[in-house]
């Protein structure tokens, strides 16, 4: 495994980052001894950064994995969608309670979409700079889908830590081009932002060119790191070979192709019906709680959904 400093705050991360969300509740629903095991056969392979969020409510596989290694400096990263003070320090004192830690490595706003959308977290974002401050927060930052978004924490010396949504074809950026998101995180790299991407494989719309998709992201010079969801030990295979630059086996890769995979449409659908319009098999239909379903026997996971949702929130697991 290769490691890298994130930016300017000192933390030693490996190049794959362990993104929890896929064998979390919110999806593959991992019972919780396998999933820590996951993560645990992860850190045996090098792996050092793990990735979550509050809303994926996965905080207790990780607070497994970290009393499994006590000793041994794993990186976690959380994030909220906090707006108030109030509601941040609830956010950091349940990630410090559920994980068992006394801090947290790096605390993010979550789905920041520009200038104005961090300004109406400041009140958050200032509480976890005091937190910082105290040590009970090492860096602090956003995630985030759009170029406005990465453009404007890169000009906030107090953000540490940028994780965008990034990949080959540009799938979910939601404002611009790949290209654009592209110059605007080197220069937040050059100028000292610890960038760590998401969506490498398009949350699995990519899956067909895995290894095109996996090379050009562990290839940004401006990214120390690339966090990819992962639910199987195959997966982790994969994902370390590729962030060390290893060729990936045939039969490992065929092992991976062999298993079932399901279209996934994030509870907080707005029903706009886009990706309805865009299916060319019908799979798709508005329910009357009027969110988006799948008909999976009519699904082909070809993704063009995912590819029309201007809010990300198909995926391929």
């Amino acid at each position: 495994m290769k490691y890298s400093i994130l930016g300017r705050t000192g933390l030693k991360v490996s190049r794959l980052c362990f993104g929890i969300l896929t064998m979390g509740p919110l999806q593959a629903d991992l019972p919780l001894a396998e999933g820590a095991e996951l993560l645990k056969y992860a850190v045996e392979q090098g792996v050092n950064f793990f990735d979550t969020a509050e809303i994926y409510d996965s905080y207790s596989y990780l607070r497994l994995l970290v009393r499994s290694y006590p000793n041994k400096d794993l990186i976690i990263t959380t994030k909220t969608y906090a707006v108030t003070a109030e509601e941040m320090k609830a956010s950091l004192e349940k990630a410090r309670q559920e994980l068992d830690r006394d801090y947290i490595d790096i605390f993010l706003l979550h789905e920041q979409e520009s200038a104005l959308t961090i300004r109406g977290h400041r009140e958050a974002l200032d509480y976890l700079i005091t937190a910082k401050e105290k040590g009970l927060v090492r860096a602090v930052g956003i995630s985030t889908h759009r170029i406005a978004g990465a453009q404007a924490a890169s000009e906030l010396p107090e953000i540490d830590v940028i994780h965008p949504l990034f990949n080959i074809q540009g799938l979910g950026i939601q404002d611009g081009t790949r290209q654009e998101m592209e110059d605007v995180l080197t220069k937040a790299a050059a100028a000292g932002k610890g960038i760590y991407l998401m969506k490498a494989l398009g949350g699995g719309n990519l899956l067909p060119q895995a290894d095109d998709a996996l090379k050009f992201a562990f290839s940004r010079p401006f990214a120390s790191a690339v966090a990819v969801g992962m639910k199987t030990r195959q997966e982790v295979d994969i994902n370390v070979l590729a962030a060390s630059g290893q060729p990936v086996p045939d039969e490992l890769k065929r092992q991976v192709s062999r298993m079932k995979r399901q279209l996934h449409i994030d509870p907080w659908c707005e029903g706009c019906e886009e990706c309805v319009k865009h299916c060319p098999q019908d799979a798709l239909y508005l329910g009357e709680d009027g969110k988006t379903h799948v008909r999976e026997e009519e699904c082909l996971l070809c993704g063009y959904c995912a590819a029309a949702c201007p809010f990300f929130y198909i995926k391929v697991y």
